[in-house]
C-alpha cells in the first residue's frame, strides 16, 4: 500500500485527483492539505511515498513547499501540477528533481502523473 498526498488549495480539484487516483489503486491511502502550512503539519503523521503538489496556493507556493520537503523524504516522488506554462517554472522544476504536469485536472494528467509515480527509480 502507498501513501499520497495531494496538496491543492482547490478543494474540487483534491476530490478529482483523489477519485483518479483510486479508480486506479483502491488501496492507497490519500492524506489531502489545502495549503503548505497544512501539508506539513500532516508530513509528521504520514510519511507520503508520493506528493502531488499544486503550484499556485495562498502563502507559501508548491515550488517552496518542495524544497522543505525534499529533504526530510529523499524516497518520496514529487509532482508538482501547474497551469503556469512559464519556462523558468519548469526549469525550476528540473532544478529541484521534480516532475511537473499541466492543469488543468484531467483523467490524462493525472494518469502520466500516476504513471511517473509508478516508474522505477
Amino acid at each position: 500500500m502507498k501513501n499520497i498526498m495531494i496538496v491543492d488549495d482547490s478543494r474540487v480539484s483534491r476530490m478529482m485527483i483523489k477519485n483518479i487516483v483510486l479508480e486506479q489503486y483502491q488501496d492507497w491511502k490519500i492524506i489531502e492539505a489545502g495549503n503548505a502550512k497544512e501539508a506539513l503539519k500532516l508530513c509528521t503523521e504520514h510519511k507520503p511515498d508520493y506528493f502531488s503538489i499544486d503550484l499556485n496556493m495562498p502563502g507559501r507556493d508548491g515550488l517552496e513547499l518542495i524544497e522543505l520537503l525534499k529533504p526530510k523524504f529523499k524516497e518520496s516522488k514529487f509532482a508538482l501540477l501547474t497551469a503556469n506554462i512559464q519556462q523558468a517554472t519548469h526549469e525550476k522544476a528540473d532544478k529541484l528533481g521534480i516532475q511537473s504536469f499541466n492543469k488543468p485536472v484531467t483523467l490524462e494528467s493525472i494518469h502520466k502523473m500516476l504513471g511517473y509515480f509508478n516508474e522505477q527509480n
